[in-house]
């Protein structure tokens, strides 16, 4: 049977959709305690005095440890996963990120203090008795705002609140010639708003001292438990990693904000030296709007020049990106190789410069956020796009077809070379976009469109043409744009003496089907059943090493790995297979879940190989027992997904409501594993990117209150707000990982922005060019750009 590409049902479902499934609040461990944060309750403030006594005196109080004491016990604060100079090459500043704040907060839900209890009511209890006096200071929440002269300072090691201030491309002086000289310019300013991630499962850790075995052990809900491991160990708490096992069980959903280490998790880890019991802390819904990292939150100006014909001149790009009080792992990557690296698109455009200052505020924190910078790059490019074919008096579609990349497979033809440093692995971007207009009736709806308009019906259209990097991994390269770690992964295929097989795979799952996929590429390479392979993940100490789930890289990345050993498992067999058959290897071959002499029936099953393997009684000299091989893939460059989403929106021309009709997602993720997988993923993404264009947003006020911080406050996407998804795509398989694939988590999340507000915009056309409508896209905001001019 082949399993590659078949739609199986995900086999982990069966634990979820039954309810046991064991995710990190379900542990209880012996004797283990509750954990409560003391957060600030301002954005920026001095702290005068801490008073615990009366919390202390509180039945069932364990211990309440401060800013203090961590400091007096050593302990460094969180480290930045990543590097990024200023232009002149000096190191960006890279102020601390404390466990507890000792002297200075700033953002509301700065950690102040921890109170452990008996239970987790009691911490709550006590925490309200912990008395602290402050001195309130002024804050500064616009990114913008606060790399200006005079703004309040978030940390004295950074002059103008800035970390750094960053520049690809080609030479500003020849960027600013072309769009000087282009016959026209089409300029934008916008803002791509702030997201809270939102994972059904909050935020969870335990920490877990042992005496008798002196060691720790940390379950926490994240994607990435080797890396948390690496950071707390080394950079924060200074234990020796083999002292250390992180685990990671069943993880409800991470959207990018369960990549990063966090404070609580060093915290619970080191209290539970101190006080002798394990410590559990899980983050209330209110408590992870507040501290969970924070995705996108970009100012940016940018120009596209075009000549006479259409075609594209140049591209200019200024951004401010929002970091938040703290540099989070990988928040430096997100603005700058993540989004600024994508400004190619999928358009032949000769010169770009761009410019990014990364800001600190009086915020949380701002890191990946699905998509990760590629969403940001896209809006910016596909808004430039169709504003500039509405300006020129050009159909959306024509002006795409007139720019795109020519194609080219990587293989017969090099790889396409960008201005922004990436070159791009193989593509074929027109039939996205034919596909996509062909599923939508394109020409019919521009006559239904018309004649809708002249009944004062408002119907538009948008288009999304989009590219994006996956496979986050290539070692030289992350390397060179300021990684601090490789993003290879590892893979361990252990063949049993029965044949089934156990893999051990450095990727994590929360919610990507990987102990479905994973099984179907095994199965599908050795040709035995699904059934017979068990994957494991999430566990430091049963997986060597590995780099976690993020950027659409568990199967390009972790799938190639697993291929990687599985091909050694093949090799190895070959030869215990050419010794029983009495054949030379040469002569062999591998099929169906046997080794053939070719031309004859004469073969050997793989269970038959594998027990031979452990019980070598008759086996080839010289070889040493047992059929178990490891392996690190780092691949040559990152994956590239393409697509075209294509959206269709009717406006109430009355209240400014936008009602989303029809969304059409032709998306290209090269090979696939699994169609039904795929397409989940897919869905998913939509929900996100349509809910940052008509819902979505976290707000600030100007004393750096979070006014959304709660679902009576924060707009998630329901069902009734999204039509049925019309999915298809094309397939360009990647040149340069075994499978074929280009990775699909965060497709639909990329596209889908620019597609909705292009339709908006397209409905709104009667009403002129507009330019400043800010997402998300609410009847308030919708209503008043049809009734003020630009």
């Amino acid at each position: 049977m082949t399993y590659i590409g078949q739609s199986v049902k995900r086999v982990e479902d069966k634990r979820f959709t039954t309810g046991k499934g064991k995710y990190t609040d379900d542990i209880k461990l012996v004797g283990m305690t509750h954990a409560f944060i003391v957060r600030s309750p301002y954005a920026h403030a001095k702290i005068l005095s801490i008073d615990i006594d009366a919390a202390l005196a509180h039945p069932g109080v364990v211990a309440i440890f401060t800013g203090k004491d961590i400091a007096a016990a050593g302990i460094n604060g969180v480290p930045a996963g990543w590097q990024v100079n200023f232009k002149d090459g000096t190191t960006m500043k890279e102020p601390p990120h404390p466990l507890l704040v000792a002297d200075r907060v700033k953002h509301v839900g700065d950690g102040i203090a921890v109170v452990i209890a008996e239970d987790a009511a009691t911490a709550q209890d006590a925490a309200e008795l912990v008395e602290i006096e402050y001195e309130v200071l002024p804050c500064v929440t616009n990114p913008a705002e606060a790399i200006k002269p005079g703004a309040p300072q978030v940390h004295d090691s950074a002059p103008n609140n800035m970390c750094f201030d960053w520049e690809l491309g080609n030479p500003k002086a020849e960027v600013d010639a072309a769009i000087a000289a282009s016959h026209h310019v089409t300029r934008l300013d916008f803002i791509n708003q702030r997201m809270a991630p939102n994972a059904i499962e909050p935020r969870s850790a335990i920490g877990y001292y042992d005496d008798s075995k002196d060691k720790y052990t940390l379950y926490t809900t994240s994607q990435n438990p080797h890396l948390t491991r690496l950071l707390m160990c080394a950079f924060v708490l200074g234990i020796p990693e083999h002292k250390v096992q992180v685990v990671a069980p069943d993880v409800g959903g991470g959207f990018g904000s369960k990549i990063f280490h966090y404070i609580e998790e060093a915290l619970v880890t080191w209290a539970s030296k101190q006080i002798g019991r394990p410590i559990k802390w899980t983050s209330g819904r209110n408590e992870a709007f507040l501290t969970d990292a924070h995705g996108r939150d970009h100012v940016t100006t940018a120009e596209m020049g075009f000549d006479k014909d259409g075609n594209i001149t140049a591209l200019r790009v200024n951004t401010v990106a929002n970091l938040g009080a703290y540099i989070s792992t990988f928040a430096p990557a997100v603005p700058t190789y993540l989004h600024g690296t994508l400004l190619q698109g999928l358009y032949t455009t000769p010169k770009i410069h761009i410019d990014v200052v990364a800001a600190f505020t009086h915020t949380n924190a701002v890191d990946a956020y699905r998509g990760a910078g590629r969403p940001e790059a896209t809006f910016l490019l596909e808004r430039l796009i169709d504003t500039a074919a509405l300006e020129l008096g050009i159909d959306p579609a024509e002006l795409r077809y007139k720019n795109f990349i020519p194609a080219f497979d990587g293989v017969t033809q090099p790889g396409y070379q960008t201005q922004v440093a990436l070159q791009y692995d193989s593509g074929n971007y027109e039939p996205v976009l034919a596909r996509g207009l062909e599923m939508v009736g394109y020409e019919q709806f521009r006559q239904e469109q018309a004649e809708a308009r002249k009944n004062g019906k408002l119907l538009g259209i948008g288009f999304s043409t989009y590219i994006e990097a996956c496979g986050i991994a290539p070692s030289a390269v992350v390397g060179a744009l300021g990684a601090r770690a490789g993003l290879y992964e590892s893979a361990q295929v252990r063949v049993q003496p029965t044949g089934k097989v156990s893999v051990f795979t450095g990727s994590h799952s929360h919610g990507q089907g990987h102990e479905t996929t994973f099984a179907q590429v095994v199965a599908d390479r050795l040709g035995i059943a699904m059934e017979d392979i068990d994957i494991v993940h999430g566990d430091s100490d049963s997986v060597a090493f590995g780099m976690g789930t993020y950027g659409s890289r568990s199967l390009a990345v972790g799938g190639s790995a697993i291929v990687k050993s599985i091909d050694k498992v093949l090799e190895k067999g070959a030869k215990i297979a050419a010794h029983k058959l009495e054949a030379a290897e040469e002569d062999l071959e591998y099929a169906g879940g046997k080794w053939t002499v070719k031309g004859t029936d004469k073969s050997i099953g793989f269970g038959d190989i594998a027990l031979t393997a452990y019980v070598p009684h008759d086996y080839p000299a010289g070889l040493e027992p047992g059929l178990d091989f490891s392996s690190f893939y780092d691949p040559t460059n990152f994956t590239y997904p393409f697509g075209c989403h294509i959206a269709i929106v009717e406006v109430d021309a009355e209240t400014g409501k936008v009602s989303l009709k029809r969304f059409i997602a032709v998306d290209d993720v090269g090979n696939v594993i699994n169609p039904m997988i795929v397409d989940g993923q897919i869905h998913g993404g939509l929900a996100q990117g349509i809910g940052q264009a008509l819902l979505e947003g976290v707000v600030y006020d100007d004393e750096g209150q979070l006014v959304t911080g709660s679902y009576m406050d924060y707009a998630m996407p329901r069902a009734d707000d999204l039509p049925s998804f019309e999915i298809d795509r094309t397939v360009t398989p990647c040149p340069h990982n075994p499978l074929g694939v280009k990775g699909a988590g965060e497709a639909g999340c990329i596209g889908s922005t620019p597609a909705v507000v292009n339709a908006v915009m397209d409905a709104l056309a009667p009403f002129g060019v507009i330019k400043n409508l800010e997402m998300p896209l609410t009847p308030q905001r919708v209503w008043r750009a049809m009734h003020q001019k630009n």
